[in-house]
């Protein structure tokens, strides 16, 4: 039989999106926002039942967020939304805050780029259950004809990720939750006989602690006997040898294990020939989108001996694209390498006929086989002079001489005041601008119509902050569709979807590039606007890059080679690209790191291999700079404090980081550890249309100078302001310049 663990929920042509969106701004009614999320779980129920899924997932399915759902589901409501009487209202307020209430804290869910609602638990809450979401969308796939799994977040991933806002061990309330999970069970078993409920428990895949093993052993053997239901557990992301041999000893009927990105050990291998539990082997890959080679996969399901099985997807499919179906501009020999996660429903059909030498569709698996030998051979893929460029680098390539040198050097050069301010770089991606970037690419404007809507349009924002009185401006980046797809598309190297969609958080989806080959930059690649920027202003105009990690991370990466070498290949091309900004006179060049922390293996023993190559790039990518150039970087929320040396040894010499809904917090961590280079972090949340008072970003700033002195200290936004609108951004960094001059007068 074949599983799926989960699907994309934002829709085929991101129908999802664009009906948030239109609900948000009143464009839309409640009953018009659910009309259209029930259209699409029936649309995706159908696509799986097409392919022949024997295990079809409901409540995978979220109107923002799974955690979030979780935590509505055990009423974890935070005090400051409790007085909302609207459910739907409450919830999306939970998830982007208002004019009065901020909202919860958002984090990447473990290595990848979606991003999770993070809990807010207190042992003063008094918790109760609601199942109405998970209830309705069985029955809803019940009335149309589907037995479905139902899909839980489990309760140690769900405690294990969230935060005590009291201080407290988040574990110590396990026993608190844990009868709402049972009472969930309960319900559960209500509305059908044997009715299969997996619980996701991805937070084993990282090191765990014997009592995070032990919570595990104790969840599983008290849900594990509720009557009327079965329970799979499913870990993913990498191996989860510990916890699968607790869960092996639990009244579970199925646990599944990520054999893509972890193994399974000997030792559980033989546990499973000898239990009657069935192993959920996840070896459809549901991160990446390269074909399998099924003839292989089906010899490693083969290998490990066992009689109970299903064969399944790694993870959810929710992190790669949703079908290849209408990509008919890609090249045809790179679109047959390709599987996105509808194609994956038929890799999963295939595979489990091969592994039980079944019937096959011999003309599907001939086109497999063909396409796997073509892509190991093909031209596309190399080039002998990146490959010699990155064999050619020295041992060690760092900057000429040490931040405590070049800082004053740029002190000098470029004469800033104290708490110098500038944004993260991008300005509101208006309706208007995509229109013009759109018929451009389709040919419907000339290259001077467009180009002098470009620049018409960084006139406007050089302006504004001019008027602002901002410190160091940004050109607001107009020309750029993405961070990431901007430069992959002038990149060899890179190929780029029509319609691979992935979601990010709530309606924010991104496009990653196809990374298939060797990388190489032909010709600059921002120079002509940051230079045309530059002459409209007497101010210091930041260059904006995007650094080679995060180029890597937020891109499906090439199978065929290691990362670090995809990564050094992009490096090289981001420090020609420094290198021509440098020269053309720009001072300052922010080179974005957004993604750094996502790339983390999830086991620390990993950790050290991926920080050496990754912080290698970064350098490799900056030591070009002069001492005079001032190379800023961006991270996005980030846990830093197992970080922070590593942050360090990347040598830029400003960082500015997200933490406006953490208040001080994460800021700590750079004074203890006695962090030298400066600091930007983030005064306001740009992830919330609301607009902070003057007020209230002074006290921000006052808390960010009792752990930093002034002269370590940069005041921006939390991040790139492009999903804003203007009306927002305009009023918002109005207030917090002012905020800044205020405090300045005070110091």
């Amino acid at each position: 039989m074949n599983y799926v663990i989960g699907f994309p929920r934002i829709g085929e042509k991101r129908e999802l999106k664009f009906a948030l969106e239109d609900f948000w701004a009143g464009k839309i009614s409640q009953d018009e926002l659910e009309k259209i999320a029930r259209s699409l779980r029936e649309k995706h129920w159908h696509y799986q039942k097409e392919a022949g899924v024997d295990f079809i997932a409901s409540n995978d399915f979220s109107l923002y967020d799974n955690m979030l759902d979780t935590s509505i589901m055990i009423g974890a409501i935070p005090e400051r939304f409790r007085d909302i009487e609207d459910k739907t209202t409450r919830y999306f307020t939970m998830a982007r805050g208002d004019s009065t209430r901020t909202a919860m804290s958002m984090t990447k869910w473990f290595n990848t780029n979606y991003h999770y609602i993070v809990p807010e638990l207190s042992a003063q809450d008094h918790y109760k259950l609601d199942i109405s979401k998970v209830k309705s969308e069985y029955l809803e796939a019940k009335a149309l004809g589907l037995n479905t799994k139902i899909n839980l977040i489990g309760i140690v991933t769900y405690l294990a990720l969230s935060r005590r806002v009291d201080g407290g061990d988040v574990f110590a309330l396990f026993d608190k939750i844990l009868p709402l999970y049972v009472q969930a069970l309960s319900e559960i078993a209500t509305l059908g006989e044997d009715i299969l409920v997996q619980f996701d428990e991805p937070y084993f895949a990282k090191d765990v602690t014997s009592l995070e093993l032990s919570l595990l052993k104790r969840a599983y053997d008290t849900l594990g006997y509720v009557k009327g239901v079965k329970l799979s557990v499913i870990t993913y992301f990498d191996s989860a040898n510990e916890a699968i041999k607790v869960l092996l000893n639990t009244p579970v009927h199925a646990i599944g294990a990520d054999l893509v990105y972890g193994t399974l050990s000997d030792e559980n291998i033989k546990a499973f020939q000898k239990s009657d539990k069935i192993l959920i082997a996840g070896v459809i890959d549901g991160r990446n989108i390269w074909i399998s080679d099924l003839d292989q996969k089906a010899e490693k399901l083969k290998d490990l001996g066992l009689t109970n099985l299903y064969i399944a997807t790694s993870c959810s499919l929710l992190h790669v694209p949703f079908s290849l179906h209408a990509e008919n501009r890609l090249n045809h020999e790179l679109k047959s390498w390709l599987a996105f996660a509808r194609e994956k429903l038929t890799e999963l059909q295939l595979l489990e006929a091969l592994y039980h030498d079944k019937p096959v569709d011999s003309l599907t698996l001939a086109k497999n086989r063909r396409a796997n030998a073509l892509r190991k051979s093909s031209d596309m893929i190399h080039d002998k002079k990146v490959k010699e460029r990155v064999k050619a680098l020295k041992t060690e390539t760092k900057r000429k001489n040490p931040f405590s040198e070049r800082i004053k050097i740029q002190h000098q050069a470029l004469h800033l005041p104290t708490l110098p301010t500038t944004t993260i770089g991008s300005f509101p991606q208006t309706p208007e601008l995509r229109k013009i970037r759109l018929k451009y690419k389709k040919k419907e404007i000339s290259k001077e119509q467009y180009e002098a809507a470009m620049k018409e349009y960084i006139d406007a924002c050089v302006a504004f902050q001019e008027e602002c009185d901002i410190d160091v401006l940004v050109h607001g980046e107009p020309e750029r569709n993405d961070m990431v797809e901007y430069f992959g598309e002038q990149l060899e190297g890179f190929a780029f979807s029509q319609f691979g969609w992935v979601q990010s958080y709530g309606s924010r989806c991104v496009k990653p590039p196809l990374l298939y080959g060797d990388v190489s930059r032909p010709k600059p690649m921002t120079v002509e606007w940051i230079r045309y920027a530059q002459s409209q202003t007497t101010r210091i105009m930041k260059g904006m890059l995007t650094g080679p990690v995060t180029i890597l991370n937020w891109s499906f990466v090439r199978d065929d080679q290691p990362r670090s070498a995809s990564a050094k290949q992009i490096a090289l091309a981001i420090a020609d690209e420094i290198d021509d900004l440098q020269n053309t006179g720009i001072k300052i060049i922010q080179v974005d790191e957004a993604a750094f922390k996502e790339g983390y293996p999830l086991k620390k023993s990993d950790a050290k291999i991926y920080e050496k190559w990754a912080v290698e790039s970064f350098q490799i990518a900056t030591a070009i700079a002069h001492d005079e150039t001032q190379i800023h970087t961006h991270m996005c929320y980030s846990d830093f404090n197992d970080i922070i040396h590593t942050i360090e040894a990347m040598d830029a010499d400003v960082i500015s980081i997200e933490t406006a809904r953490s208040g001080n917090r994460l800021l700590k961590i750079f004074k203890k550890s006695g962090y030298k280079q400066e600091v930007g972090p983030g005064v306001y949340d740009i992830h919330s249309p609301r607009v902070p008072s003057v007020e209230e970003m002074v006290e921000q700033i006052k808390l960010l100078l009792e752990v930093l002195p002034k002269e370590q200290l940069w005041i921006n936004p939390d991040c790139g302001l492009k999903t804003r609108k203007w009306e927002e951004v305009k009023k918002s960094l109005e207030n917090m310049v002012t905020a800044v001059k205020t405090v300045r007068n005070l110091l």
